[in-house]
């Protein structure tokens, strides 16, 4: 099965997506699939065949969406809690995986026709060496692309991402490329490994299922979550309907809200730069104090600085990732 089916809306199903695109429309919408297994026990098949009918579905479910006008998409493919799982059933999803990376280097040329890339979130490092070396292919093979975007969280935890965050800021200090002062909420969200994406609009989690499962609690904080019944292999086009009706009649709180937290966090840094500021004067000045004016100009320099640091430690980040260094593991003295 290719990761994204081809094919058209049938008529009612366009004029229902037509009737919904004419109000507010999620951009970033994210899938907890859940519900694979209790389908196999339902259809007394094999859990293997669960999961595969499980792909299959977001296979339809991408199509669905680009066909919704929503280019961003991000699921929870595989927790590092289900390793937890039998080893047979753990090592059967990650043959699938292999298959589906491998199915997915075979059909470039749809993904290109799409603008599809792909993502892979997680720590892969917990991954067999030869899915490893099949995922980074497919991420090299689509990361020009830039029409739509399929996020795949494999081997991922929230708690697990926001710790690796943590480390990384930690490494940043330890290093001098940033100070402790410029460790920030904002920063914080520039280490996920989700920083290239924004945070979505909406979360679906399917199965009857009401957590999250330590899936974006971070990124979450302001999304629309929806929890349905339906098992993830048995998801409609009127399912995923359902769920954006129910952001559209949410949507203006949701946007109050995440505007008034974009608001505190721009405040919140911007006194935490006149606190720095005034440090500094208070052990580097003349001991004359600086009028309004030259106090705003000393201002904008510290917070351009701060900008200029954050910036090279990120840009040192990437630059380990493209080496293959593992910065979350790396010891910090």
């Amino acid at each position: 099965m290719s990761w994204i089916r081809e094919g058209e809306l049938n008529l009612i199903e366009k004029l229902s997506a037509n009737i919904l695109k004419a109000g507010p429309m999620p951009k970033h919408v994210a899938f907890i699939m859940d519900g694979n297994r209790r389908y196999a026990r339902k259809r007394q098949v094999e859990r293997q065949e669960g999961h595969t009918q499980g792909f299959d579905k977001l296979a339809e479910t991408l199509r669905w969406c680009l066909n919704l006008s929503i280019h961003e998409v991000t699921v929870y493919a595989f927790s590092i809690e289900n390793f937890k799982r039998s080893k047979d059933e753990v090592d059967g999803l990650m043959e699938l995986a292999k298959q589906k990376f491998i199915r997915l280097l075979e059909e470039q040329d749809n993904l290109e026709k799409h603008g599809v890339c792909i993502r892979v979130l997680g720590d892969l490092t917990l991954l067999p060496l030869d899915l490893q070396q099949h995922i980074a292919r497919a991420v090299v093979a689509t990361r020009t692309h830039n029409k739509c975007f399929l996020n795949v969280c494999f081997a991922y935890t929230s708690r697990h991402e926001i710790a690796n965050a943590v480390g990384e800021m930690a490494w940043g200090v330890e290093q001098g490329l940033i100070k402790s002062s410029d460790v920030s909420e904002a920063l914080l969200s520039r280490c996920l490994y989700s920083s290239n994406s924004p945070n979505p609009d909406l979360l679906i989690r399917t199965s009857g299922e009401v957590r999250l499962s330590d899936f974006l609690l971070w990124q979450t904080s302001h999304s629309c979550l929806v929890f349905q019944s339906v098992l993830w292999p048995e998801y409609s086009f009127w399912n995923l309907c359902d769920a954006i009706l129910q952001y559209q009649l949410n949507h203006r709180p949701l946007q109050k809200a995440r505007d008034q937290h974009r608001e505190g966090q721009a405040l919140q840094q911007h006194e935490a730069d006149r606190a720095c500021l005034a440090d500094l004067l208070q052990h580097h000045g003349n001991g004359k104090p600086l009028d309004a004016q030259r106090r705003r100009e000393a201002l904008l320099n510290y917070t351009a600085s701060r900008e200029e640091r954050v910036q090279d430690f990120l840009g040192a980040l990437q630059a380990l990732v493209r080496s293959g260094t593992d910065v979350g593991r790396l010891g910090l003295s």
